[in-house]
């Protein structure tokens, strides 16, 4: 009869600790350095590479100067910008790619794509956005 009181309370003690154990949340920090410094612009998705001219639409530019995207995107919450995505790699592209460090050409004004043709809108954050 002892070892049937002591299985009991045990198992009364496993219900307790069960029942009032709490929760935990993961917690997950991704640190991811600092933006490349790219004469036109990073593509919004990882491994970040540098986008060429004609990539990003003018709307990405303030002052000729790149509003980021991805992980280090400072503009406003609701901003949707044109990208032109014969210009990405995933898409195809094979072409010229500017190198970390490299300077814009004067000649390529990043406010005034005058032969720029979007093809689709996303966010600052690399997601499709709707038209």
């Amino acid at each position: 009869m002892n070892r049937f009181k002591y299985l009991a309370l045990a198992a009364v003690a496993g219900i307790f600790l069960t029942v009032t154990a709490s929760k935990m949340e993961a917690q997950v920090a991704v640190e991811v350095g600092v933006a490349p410094v790219c004469p036109y612009g990073y593509y919004d998705v990882a491994p970040y590479a540098c986008a060429p001219y004609g990539y990003y639409g003018p709307e990405w530019f303030t002052g000729g100067v790149f509003i980021g995207a991805g992980p280090w995107f400072h503009g406003s919450a609701n901003f949707r910008g044109h990208v032109d995505n014969r210009f990405h790699p995933e898409h195809g592209y094979k072409g010229p790619m500017p190198k970390v460090g490299e300077r814009p050409e004067p000649a390529k004004r990043l406010d005034k794509i005058e032969h720029f043709k979007g093809k689709e809108m996303r966010d600052g954050r690399g997601h499709v956005a709707k038209r």
